[in-house]
Order: C-alpha cells, then structure tokens, then sequence
C-alpha cells in the first residue's frame, strides 16, 4: 500500500501525493502527470515500478484530485503553477528524501512540459516523457486540428468564464480549474506555446537529464511533430527519441493514456523500467528531433 503524503507547495498550499516502496537503494522516481488527471490513474504503474526497486512519488497538482478545494468556481490558480509552484516543491521534497540515489522522472503530456518551470528539475538523471507534446494547435492537422481548435477558442474560454471551471464530461478527464484552464488555452494558441509567457528557453536548456521520449503513432492528443516541437526545447539534454505504434507492442491501440494501462507491463512498462533502472554512468547518444 502507498504512503499517503501532503507536500506545501512553495506558496504553502496543500498537495495530495503518495509515495510507493521505501527503498534504501534504488533511484527515487516521481511521475508527473497529464493535465486533469489523478495521480490514481498512475498507481498500478508506480507501485509496479517500487517492486522493480525503485521508490516512486506521485502527486496531484492543486485543483485536481487529493489536491482539490471544496469548490472550483472561485478557485485562483494558473497552469503555471502547476510547475513552478507544484512540482517544484514536489521535486524538492524528492530531493530531500533521495539521499544518495538519483532522482529520476517520468512526465506525461503536461508532465513534461513543465519541467522548465521547475529549477529543481535541472538535478534530475534521467526522464522519461510519454506523450509530452508543445499544445499549439498549429501541429495537429485534419479533424484533430478541428477539435484543437475547438477545446482551445471555443470551449475553454465559454465554460471556464461562465463556471469558472472546465466540466470533466466535456472530455477534459476530471474538472479543470477555470484560471488553468484558460491559461492553457492562451499559450495554445500561440505559435511559442508556454514558451511565450512563463518561461525561456534558456530555462529549458539548462536540463542535462538522460532523456527517453516517446510519441504514439495513433496519439490524436499529442501528435509526432507536436513532441518533437517541446523536446527541441531541450537541447541540454542527451534524448533518444522513439515514436511507437501499436502494432510494436502488439496492440491494437496505446493512444494518449494507454501506456499506464497494465495490459503493457511487459512491453512499454518495461521499457521505461529498464531505462530508468540501469546504472547511471551508462549514457545515450544526443538526438536530437528531425527538423
């Protein structure tokens, strides 16, 4: 069973986290989550990954989950904080709890493109990002270009003025705070992305992590140029970059949320385990993404 934790962000608010295993050795993992997703969802993957050996944490970003208020209608949070707030203070309780061992990440979709918002972060080994895409709407094409356009002109500016949050049965997942939700549909559609208004590049460059990151062939929510778009950000970094498809782990679908699902502990599952596991001092070529 988990260790049910509360982490204080740095501007003192309450994160719901748990941590999985309690290794004396071993790396110390946290997983980042997608946007409007409960750390929950990622509970069977964690606690697979602490009988792997590693000690994993996971958290909720304010206004989601464990880390959600009474009512989101006059809740006053920015999807920057979710980075320089959250899971800053999410890395450095990580930090302080790791001893010896290395701090590693695995970030899904949002999970990893807040990493340049986090100063901790740079003391990160290794990182692992699963459908970690740029969300300018510009790198979708045909009807999910459509639907990008739709969430982010469309629907998040009328829910999210009028109710002050984004309804979960819109497709979002759970229900998104309204000021995060907004915010992240500002840098959507902006060509820079985020890049635009929190943060630079130079903070994005300054990560040295050994990096394995990942794209789905049939991921409509984070499309090939879309993560190739957020990892050329990373230029510090030392990236091997695989795109998979489903029929190369004899699937029929992954999509967007797939990869956390049990069915693939043999395939993605270990997959990230064995990079994540192996001995620090071995070390990836740079490879940066196709122009």
């Amino acid at each position: 069973m988990p260790t049910p934790l509360r982490i204080s962000a740095l501007d003192g608010y309450a994160l719901g986290a748990r941590r999985y295993g309690d290794q004396s050795a071993g790396p110390y993992v946290v997983i980042a989550g997608a946007t409007a997703v409960k750390q929950a969802y990622y509970a069977r993957f964690a606690a697979w990954l602490a009988l792997q050996g590693a000690t994993v944490l996971t958290f909720d970003y304010r206004g989601v989950g464990d880390s959600r208020p009474h009512s989101l209608r006059r809740f006053d949070a920015r999807m920057r904080d979710w980075g320089d707030q959250d899971l800053e203070a999410v890395l450095r309780f990580a930090l302080s709890e790791k001893g010896e061992r290395p701090l590693h990440l695995i970030g899904h979709s949002v999970g990893g493109q807040l990493l340049g918002l986090a100063p901790s972060a740079q003391q990160l080994s290794r990182i692992v990002t699963v459908a970690s895409q740029s969300g300018n709407w510009r790198h979708w094409s045909g009807l999910p270009r459509l639907q990008m356009l739709t969430v982010f002109f469309a629907m998040i500016p009328l829910f999210g003025n009028a109710l002050g949050y984004v309804p979960g049965w819109l497709g979002m997942g759970e229900d998104l705070p309204g000021g995060i939700a907004l915010e992240w549909a500002k840098w959507a559609r902006h060509p820079d992305y985020l890049i635009a208004y929190v943060s630079s590049r130079e903070d994005y460059a300054k990560l040295s992590a050994q990096w394995l990151a990942l794209s789905i062939d049939d991921d409509t929510y984070a499309p090939r140029a879309a993560v190739d778009s957020l990892h050329a950000l990373y230029s510090g970094a030392s990236i091997e970059r695989r795109h998979l498809t489903p029929k190369d782990v004899g699937a029929l679908s992954i999509g967007h949320f797939g990869f956390f699902r049990s069915t693939f502990e043999a395939s993605l599952w270990a997959m990230a385990s064995q990079f994540l596991l192996r001995p620090v001092e071995a070390r990836f070529p740079t490879s940066r993404p196709a122009a």
